[in-house]
């Protein structure tokens, strides 16, 4: 973990510029403590009210998340906030009651579901995966199995066989998800997000390997000069991959860590403001 000082320090330039500045944040296992059942999620009150601190001072305040969008928006239960769900293959603006889906997906919108479909849910259920459907994106989850190292396993076999017909396998903690070939990612997402809107600060938090590419994302950015400052926060815990700490530029402990950070960052973009 990084010293408190120290994290204060990093994002101390977007409270004192918030208006040029994005903060991005990943949902579940980051806003949202992780449960055995994702229907059981909640994003606890205060940091919702953190993240309604932000709205109305800063560039932008987003959510990208693996969860549909709306069920996104459901979970952290700020409807001002932008949601990118499906890993960025939906767009959900506030005001909005349905979300558009990216063009990448061409035609192939179901394919993940079919291949499922053809497979038999006893080639998965019986294994004690359980099935999220997700539209575009089926996933595979085995936390709570009875044995979860025989599921996860099966999940491996499952993946190989997607990827032969074309599918993308995508890992996360004790879930697989199988999406069509698009190359969208959480890391597009970013980048769709910011575009056009004359940001020069970005922060993104997140706990999973699919965050990762959100952070390469921010990465690339700052490296072409579209940000002049790019942070990324990685939110620790004992199934984070082992590159999260390495890429990340802080860790903050969990979910309540995160939001007292949130709260950091609205109040001291709040004390700017009474200054001004």
């Amino acid at each position: 973990m990084i010293a408190v000082g120290e994290l204060g320090r990093l994002i101390a330039p977007f409270g004192d510029a918030p208006a040029e500045s994005a903060v991005l944040l990943d949902v579940d296992g980051t806003l949202a403590p992780i449960v055995e059942d994702p229907a059981d999620a909640m994003v606890p009150a205060a940091t919702r009210e953190a993240l309604r601190s932000l709205v109305s001072g800063f560039g932008l305040v987003a959510c990208i998340s693996g969860r549909r969008a709306v069920e996104a928006r459901r979970l952290v239960g700020v409807d001002e906030l932008t949601y990118a769900g499906n890993h960025g293959l939906e767009l959900l603006r506030p005001g909005e009651d349905a979300p558009s889906l990216d063009p990448a997906l061409g035609g192939r919108g179901a394919a993940a579901r079919d291949f499922l479909s053809e497979l038999g849910a006893d080639s998965w259920r019986g294994a004690g995966l359980r099935l999220e459907d997700k539209g575009p994106i089926q996933a595979l989850h085995w936390r709570g199995a009875t044995d979860e190292a025989a599921a996860e396993r099966r999940a491996r076999e499952i993946a190989s066989r997607a990827s032969r017909v074309g599918l993308e396998a995508r890992w996360g903690r004790k879930v697989l998800e199988l999406r069509p070939g698009s190359g969208v990612d959480k890391g597009t997402a970013v980048r769709r997000l910011l575009d056009g809107r004359g940001l020069t600060m970005a922060l993104f938090a997140g706990d999973d390997r699919t965050d990762l590419d959100a952070f390469r994302a921010l990465r690339s950015l700052a490296a072409s000069g579209e940000l002049r400052r790019a942070v990324c926060i990685g939110v620790a815990s004992s199934e984070a991959p082992g590159e999260l700490a390495q890429r990340a530029d802080a860790l903050v402990a969990g979910p309540d860590e995160l939001a007292e950070l949130l709260r950091a960052i609205a109040e001291r973009a709040r004390a700017g403001g009474a200054r001004g």
